[in-house]
């Protein structure tokens, strides 16, 4: 036996046996395992840094496809490992095993010379301190069984990825070099592996529900011939995964190799030999496992040496420089024109993509989208993007200088930027103020305030206050134009379904363009009587009770009282509002119930309008002008109450709601009167996603793994000839929601069927009830039956009636 002393990164291997042939079919030897282990470490140590390795060890080679051979499990790191190798202890029934951490090359090649082909990871990893950290990532294993391959699979990860998206985690796929496909989404820790397990759990059934030919959740191996199983175990806390970029222990070389949507997409998609993985640039897995820093982002979607962009190797920021911070402020020419404002910031290049540029007056404002941080040397960068990388288009520098810092918080940014001399900017002082959203993707308005030369006094503040719409100077004094209405008058006016393109030529009709963001919440029109609010839902149901961090406090709208209309609003961790959240709000009864909701869930208010104030009736007033009373009740408002921005751009603002997981827009008409109970052409909503209101008229029962529960349900829209069916809904559901939609069915059970033209096949075994109640779905398209495709449910509905119910096309 040949042995010869390597040095690697400062650290001594022996190495032996390097011609040892490991897999007979390709002739790979332990060197060419060895050398590729050493060649992929950049783009795989970052996925499994910090985590406990579990190895499958092939020390006599990994035989043939006939001859297979026999590998063993190797946990604990054997007695001869080097003592630099670092180590963490595990606890298991026969006592503390020591598992080996790869942090570095050297450790990869240890582990590739005797014979480590696999290395398999679990989804969580341990801090500084040894302690066991909440999972980072989620996974779903796609296998498949006898009878399907890849193309299934892919399917299915295709399925997968969108409701990933719907609930905010933006999945990648690897081909598992094995037979099927793993897909990894990023998490932020706050979640246990339990936690994980069950979400990733109720995923897999979802997608069952919703193509159950194809797809199988459960365990039992009898069930998966002809069908793709979603494996959602392995986020289980002491599971683990083939490590990505690790190698396979098949007859040939395969890797599991992280691959791109666009490669899911082709019909001859296969697994990878380690030889083509390593002539593959970039990952397309990075943002998963990306390594901490603040330039981490800003990396993970680069690829260097495909574009002229600069690129770092480590995601750190670099050390600050003398004088003035620097900025700069660049044209960009991508799918839209837009321009790109950075500031110098810790090291970094904060960085928002302004659709309209700097506002060229005090009085008018830009939407500001917050980007990934850039590197430094993006300060004077200009070039051309190619096709098909990150930001493809043409960038040149617009205008760069110093600022002068006046103000940086996490929701307001002041300073004063001077350009070239000879720059288009000059000297400007500009407001950045932060509307919605946390982080990237955060929402900004973009305000150019007045200077010293343009009368503000020095020392003082801004001398406007930055809003989406100009504030009025003073508060305005709204004139009778009608008695106020009667305390059951109090049903909101409502908008009219549109595409983008219908909203836009109506904003040119209207010559102005007025746009609010459409919030995932519950419509109330709130009655203050100078100390309290009273709330009620659209179909006039008394919400007061339910939401007593609104109603049982000042919530600072004036001694004055007024009708205002508005959205109750429940966000998530990401400050986005989320429907789902507020369902655990919505149903609740009993004051303790209510109480120990609120304090897990709590909610805003959303104001867009009002119909009376200080006992005039407004309603006959232009929005425009109701908007200035709005603001001025508003003004001293709690910090639950929001007064969302007005946007003057639909386009941009559609596009800033997709970015920021909104439901949609709603583009008013800035002249329009407020028409109570009526649904107005001059209130258009455009939705990124359609959503339809139903009315559940019959259960099916569940079976496999929902047997004694709800499989689907059945629902309907009202029409002139009855409750014309609509399909079955069997996706959307959480144990939870499960067991409340039981227990509000079951005292609605009925003998009669409600539905107008339900098939024979769905009513067969369908238990009916009373069609009372309204909930919500989203779905791809109607059919030309009028039956939902791929309908997902979203929630009960009590704000709504079902006599209100109807068809959104």
């Amino acid at each position: 036996m040949v042995e010869q002393t390597v040095r690697i990164d400062g650290r001594r291997l022996r190495l032996s046996n390097l011609d040892k042939v490991l897999y007979p079919e390709t002739g790979t030897t332990k060197g060419e395992v060895i050398d590729y282990y050493t060649r992929i470490a950049p783009r795989l140590l970052p996925h499994v840094q910090g985590r406990p390795v579990t190895r499958k060890r092939w020390p006599d080679g990994v035989g043939t496809a006939a001859e297979p051979g026999e590998p063993f499990f190797a946990k604990a790191l054997e007695p001869g490992a080097p003592a630099w190798m670092p180590r963490r202890p595990i606890d298991h029934s026969s006592g503390a095993k020591d598992y080996p951490l790869v942090e570095d090359v050297p450790a990869l090649v240890y582990l590739a010379q005797v014979a480590s082909l696999e290395l398999h990871v679990p989804q969580w990893r341990f801090d500084a301190a040894g302690a066991r950290l909440n999972p980072d990532r989620i996974v779903l294993d796609l296998d498949p069984g006898p009878g399907v391959g890849l193309a299934e699979c892919a399917e299915v990860a295709r399925w997968a990825r969108a409701i990933l998206l719907d609930i905010g985690l933006e999945p990648s796929p690897v081909t598992s070099g094995s037979k099927g496909i793993h897909l990894y989404a990023h998490l932020d820790g706050r979640q246990t592996s339990d936690a994980v397990s069950a979400v990733a759990k109720e995923l897999a059934r979802a997608i069952e529900a919703d193509h159950p030919d194809l797809v199988v959740s459960q365990m039992s191996k009898a069930a998966r011939p002809g069908k793709v199983f979603i494996d959602w175990s392995q986020n289980n806390g002491s599971k683990t995964t083939i490590a990505p970029y690790s190698l396979r222990g098949r007859a040939e070389p395969t890797v599991a190799a992280p691959r791109t949507w666009e490669e899911l997409d082709d019909p001859g998609l296969r697994h990878l030999l380690f030889h083509e993985v390593l002539e593959r640039t970039g990952d397309p897995l990075a943002a998963i496992d990306r390594p901490e820093g603040p330039l981490r982002a800003y990396i993970a979607k680069r690829t260097a040496g495909r574009t002229p962009e600069p690129v770092p190797e480590h995601p750190h920021a670099e050390a600050g420089g003398e004088g003035l911070p620097r900025f700069v402020i660049q044209e960009h020419h991508a799918s839209r024109l837009h321009w790109d404002v950075r500031l110098e910031r810790d090291g970094v290049l904060v960085s928002w993509a302004v659709p309209r540029g700097v506002p060229p007056t005090t009085g008018k404002n830009s939407l500001a989208v917050m980007t990934e941080d850039h590197p430094m040397q993006y300060l004077d960068f200009a070039g051309e993007i190619p096709r098909g990388q990150y930001g493809a288009g043409t960038m040149t520098v617009w205008d760069t200088g110093t600022y002068e810092l006046e103000k940086w918080r996490d929701d307001e940014v002041i300073a004063t930027l001077t350009g070239r001399p000879d720059g288009p900017l000059g000297r400007v002082r500009l407001a950045l103020i932060r509307t919605e959203g946390s982080g990237e993707k955060s929402q900004w308005l973009l305000h150019r305030m007045k200077t010293d030369a343009e009368g503000r006094p020095q020392g003082e503040g801004p001398a406007v206050v930055p809003r989406a719409d100009p504030a009025p100077t003073a508060a305005a004094t709204p004139s009778p134009t009608s008695a106020p209405a009667t305390a059951g008058d109090l049903r909101p006016m409502l908008a009219t379904s549109s595409t983008p393109g219908l909203a836009r030529a109506a904003a040119e009709r209207w010559g102005r363009e007025w746009v609010e963001m459409k919030w995932d919440g519950i419509r109330g029109i709130a009655t203050w009587d100078g100390e309290r609010l009273r709330l009620r839902s659209r179909n006039g149901n008394d919400l007061t009770a339910a939401y007593p961090e609104l109603t049982a406090v000042d919530l600072g709208l004036g001694a004055a009282p007024a009708v205002i209309d508005g959205e109750i609003v429940a966000l998530d961790a990401q400050g986005r509002p989320s429907f789902p959240l507020l369902q655990k709000r919505m149903n609740l009864a009993q004051a303790r119930d209510i109480a120990h909701e609120a304090a897990r869930t709590p909610v805003h208010l959303y104001l867009f309008d009002v119909l009376e104030a200080d006992g005039r009736d407004v309603t006959g007033l232009p929005l425009a002008e109701r908007r200035e009373i709005l603001e001025h009740l508003a003004a001293d408002a709690a910090a639950v109450v929001v007064v969302p921005p007005v946007f003057d751009d639909v386009e941009a603002a559609l596009a800033a709601s997709g970015r920021f997981g909104l439901e949609g827009i709603v583009v008013k008409d800035a002249g329009s009167p407020y028409r109570r109970g009526e649904r107005s052409d001059r209130w258009l909503k455009v939705k990124h996603s359609r959503t339809q209101e139903v009315v559940i008229g019959g259960i099916r029962p569940g079976k496999g793994n929902r047997s004694g529960t709800i499989g689907s349900l059945l629902v309907g829209v009202p029409t002139a000839d009855g409750l014309q069916y609509a399909g079955r809904v069997g996706s959307g559901f959480g144990e939870r929601t499960l067991a409340r939609l039981s227990e509000v069915l079951e005292p609605l059970r009925t003998d009669a069927d409600p539905f107008v033209g339900v098939p024979a096949a769905d009513a067969r075994d369908a238990l009916w009830v009373r069609p009372d109640l309204v909930g919500e779905v989203e779905f791809a398209e109607f059919t030309p039956c009028g039956i939902l495709r791929q309908a997902r449910w979203r929630g009960l509905r009590p704000d709504k009636d079902p006599a209100d119910v109807v068809r959104e096309d």
